[in-house]
């Protein structure tokens, strides 16, 4: 085996034929858990969602909908990271080796599922066994993070992921880079994604460490109203029996939508931050005694792209306010002296610091 090729160059061909996913604007209730997944969307930088609650409440048909929402993407045709064009790509190993402009093509966000069984071979990439067998060629089979890139990661019964897999994530997310090195090779790609988790409480409780990576934590429930779980056995049946006719009665909600959320993007640079406003931020984590500082930053963030959402040019105490619970939930320490539950505890907190 004389030949190295540090990655394979297969990148997958554009998937031209329309998928039929269930509309975002379609989906029933589930507010909070739709804001987030909006929020992410405007600012991939506010860490991920975290979404906790029963099964069967729509927490996967969400994220799906959601990246079928957004507008396609850029990308480099043949790099198997889906690189955009326009930004540095000194960092991916397919784009910095070659030296002519490239070819792009549009492609959909992409969505990927990180199954619990999965070998962390499957995640991170791995040696290409078949073409080192055959061509005795040291190629690189890139993994799941690497088809993450640019979009979103989302991981079901997350709370029951192994310890290993947990730490490799953390790095990851924290870094936007993944680091391959082993069986002669040595690789590094960029691995951008909103993580996007979701789990029963009761089946066990996430690690610290992974929990305070997630810039949102939401809680889903079953609906209680009649009438709302009513509309869902309406509407998912509607889907089922005509797919393309119920994604056509729904397109106007979702390009506007779409709409929205370009914009929100665009202006998410520009939003003007008072400093009554960073000294609220400040106050509210020091009141309820959140560790460091990322409870701060996720909730300014946050409050911005919510600010974006709504055409605000300035993030105002209400964009705070509506964001907070989401923003600090998961990052309250437990008081053996109070035993109320995170919401009643943030809302006590925003009362004792006034309008």
């Amino acid at each position: 085996m004389n030949v190295i090729t540090p990655v394979r160059l297969n990148a997958a061909k554009p998937d031209l034929a329309p998928r039929r996913v269930f509309p975002f604007t379609a989906i029933v209730g589930q507010d909070e858990m739709k804001q987030a997944l909006l929020l992410s969307a405007v600012d991939p930088g506010i860490g991920g969602v975290l979404v906790l609650g029963d099964r069967g409440t729509g927490k996967s048909t969400a994220v799906r909908a959601l990246a079928g929402l957004l507008p396609q993407i850029r990308v480099v045709e043949d790099c198997p990271y889906g690189c955009d064009p326009q930004a540095d790509r000194r960092g991916c190993p397919h784009c910095s080796t070659s030296a002519r402009k490239p070819r792009t093509r549009m492609a959909r966000v992409p969505t990927v599922d990180l199954p619990l069984g999965a070998t962390e071979d499957r995640v991170v990439g791995a040696l290409d066994l078949e073409r080192a067998l055959t061509e005795g060629v040291k190629a690189f089979e890139p993994g799941l993070l690497a088809r993450a890139h640019r979009g979103f990661l989302y991981i079901d019964e997350v709370n029951l992921l192994e310890d290993h897999l947990v730490d490799l994530l953390l790095d990851v997310a924290a870094s936007g880079e993944n680091v391959v090195e082993r069986e002669g090779l040595s690789v590094r790609h960029p691995a951008r994604f909103v993580l996007v988790g979701s789990g029963n409480p009761e089946e066990g409780d996430l690690r610290p460490q992974l929990l305070d990576r997630f810039g949102l934590a939401v809680e889903v429930t079953t609906p209680t109203v009649l009438a709302d779980r009513v509309e869902v056995l309406r509407r998912r049946e509607a889907f089922d029996r005509d797919p393309a006719g119920f994604v056509e009665t729904w397109i106007a909600a979702e390009t506007t939508l779409r709409g929205q959320i370009e914009a929100a993007r665009a202006r998410v640079q520009q939003v003007q931050t008072p400093d009554a406003v960073l000294e609220l931020a400040a106050r509210l984590c020091l009141s309820l005694g959140t560790d460091g500082l990322r409870g701060e930053l996720s909730l300014l963030r946050a409050g911005k792209a919510l600010a974006c959402l709504e055409g605000a040019s300035e993030l105002g105490a209400a964009h705070l306010r509506a964001v907070a619970l989401p923003a600090l939930r998961h990052r309250l320490r437990r008081n053996p002296l109070d035993e109320a539950g995170a919401a009643p505890r943030v809302e006590r907190a925003l009362a004792e610091l006034g309008p």
